[in-house]
């Protein structure tokens, strides 16, 4: 029997093709090779994910992202571009990039349920060897709206294929506040709102400040997922889901993809000093965090994976347990051993993602 089929909601694939340098086509051996002597980014020469090392994992399918937020603040630790042109150009740079994979035949965009179908039709038809050659699927989506130049620049990229939407990023957005900051929408985030809803856009509540978060849920009428989030129960910080807040999207049947990454995984963390052995940190712990949201839906149905690994981080800031994106296998086992069914792994491992794709489109 073959594993099963993931569905990761939360990739940042674009950003690291273009702005780390990487060639995601390599097996992953041979990208940390020749990042070994480079030292720009904490994370070199640790990275996890490669399109090789997803199709081992039978990753046949994710969300991958375009990121290019502005820097609102010359000062704030987290980087932007100056301007909102520079910021849309490199959305469209990562653009051309899934489109140069498509052509490659390392990619297929998935746009609309027929296209859905079809190709999990293929994976759920391959054996590993057949898997190792097939086209990973994405589902395009814009994390931080700061790069659109204006609400109408929504529906082109509706046409580009762009299917979800987060208004923010980290701190004040041009659209909407986002992690570490206060505030609801102003009046053009409210804008992009009405223009979502119009287009059938999802509508991924990650990252945005409280206040956003609650108004969101208010005023958006259309489908919602939070694509990478932990409990904020485990690890008390505003960037997680408040035990109130992953309620309410249950009431809105939308399902919440659990992170791998450290610093929210564990209270405490300091970056750059604490390490994954230092805190005892494994894979299990994912399991506590996806295991405290299952208690309060009741059920299973609400929770799957959006993993942000390789999301500016490598695995000096991951599990230990998991020194590849295929290491994600793993889990069927943590799950079955907490008494978790057959359904309910399936459904976390894809299925409950799935299913809030197909409502959306339609299907």
């Amino acid at each position: 029997m073959n594993p099963p089929l993931i569905f990761d909601v939360h990739l940042d694939l674009a950003l690291n093709a273009i702005e780390w340098n990487r060639d995601l086509r390599l097996p992953l051996r041979e990208v940390r090779r020749v990042e070994a002597h480079q030292n720009d980014k904490p994370g070199r020469g640790r990275g996890t994910v490669t399109l090789p090392e997803m199709r081992r994992a039978r990753i046949g399918l994710c969300v991958a992202t375009q990121l290019a937020r502005l820097e609102h603040d010359a000062y704030s630790p987290v980087f932007g571009w100056r301007s909102a042109p520079q910021a849309w150009a490199m959305t469209q740079g990562q653009l051309a990039w899934y489109r140069a994979m498509e052509e490659l035949g390392e990619m297929v965009q998935i746009r609309d349920a027929a296209g859905l179908e079809k190709h999990l039709a293929a994976w759920d038809a391959a054996d590993d060897l057949t898997a190792a050659r097939l086209p990973v699927g994405y589902v395009l989506s814009l994390e931080g709206a700061d790069s659109l130049l204006s609400v109408a620049h929504l529906e082109r990229a509706w046409e580009q294929g762009l299917r979800a939407i987060g208004p923010a990023h980290y701190g004040p957005g041009v659209y909407a506040q986002g992690t570490d900051s206060v505030g609801g929408f102003p009046a053009r985030g409210l804008d992009l709102l009405r223009e979502c809803g119009r287009l059938g856009m999802i509508l991924d509540v990650t990252h945005l400040s409280d206040d956003c978060f609650w108004q969101a849920l208010e005023v958006f009428e259309g489908p919602v997922w939070a694509s990478h989030h932990n409990a904020r129960a485990l690890v008390p910080h505003q960037r997680q889901l408040s035990d109130d807040m992953f309620r309410a999207l249950v009431e809105r049947d939308a399902v919440t993809g659990l992170a791998l990454d450290a610093w929210m995984m564990v209270p405490g963390w300091q970056r750059g000093q604490t390490t994954p052995s230092s805190a005892g940190l494994h894979l299990e712990k994912l399991v506590e965090h996806l295991d405290h949201f299952c208690q309060l839906a009741g059920n299973a149905r609400h929770v799957g994976l959006g993993t942000d690994l390789d999301g500016c981080f490598g695995t000096e800031q991951t599990p230990q347990g998991l020194d590849s994106i295929a290491d994600l296998q793993k889990l069927p086992a943590m799950l079955a051993a907490r008494g978790y069914t057959d359904t309910d792994i399936a459904g976390v491992m894809s299925g409950n993602f799935l299913r809030r794709l197909r409502s959306a489109w339609g299907a």
